[in-house]
């Protein structure tokens, strides 16, 4: 397994919660609609569920109904996969093939893109998802890293 595989797996190890409530993911939205704002100065859309229920969802300026189709297939990959959807598309361009072949399911629904990451409750595993849409795959999932690594160690 690549270095970068290792990398992205030891996202998932560190960024895991407690427990995971609604007010946790309207905070973490919160987080990561300002942090594009100010820091990136670009628009994104967020979408945070718990389950299959959404919990936070934000479109900023500059964002399309495009963004629907990449938060939906984004985290579709990791309900399917239990892992980043950046990881997922990793993951098959590392064993040779591409997420389209390697995966069997239909991109109008899947996507091995980066930029939904899961949410993990330790000791229960995959509860939810935090999905960016706007940037670059690698970098929709930058901001949600950055995002959950800010929320999970603020003080």
């Amino acid at each position: 397994m690549s270095d970068f595989l290792h990398a992205l797996l030891a996202q998932e190890e560190e960024l895991q919660f407690d427990y995971f409530t609604n007010e946790d993911a309207f905070e973490l939205g919160c987080i990561i609609v300002k942090h594009a704002k100010d820091v990136l100065g670009k628009g994104i859309a967020v979408h945070i569920e718990n389950g299959e229920v959404p919990l936070f969802t934000h479109y900023m300026t500059g964002t399309s109904k495009d963004n629907t189709y990449w938060i939906n297939a984004k985290k579709n990959a990791v309900r399917h996969f239990g892992h980043s959807s950046l990881y997922v598309g990793e993951k098959f361009k590392a064993e040779g093939t591409t997420f389209k072949d390697g995966s069997g399911l239909p991109l109008e629904e899947y996507q091995g893109e980066g930029g939904s990451f899961p949410i993990i409750v330790r000791g229960q595993g995959v509860v939810g998802t935090v999905t960016v849409s706007g940037l670059a795959g690698e970098e929709d999932h930058q901001v949600a890293v950055d995002g959950l690594r800010h929320y999970l160690t603020r003080t």
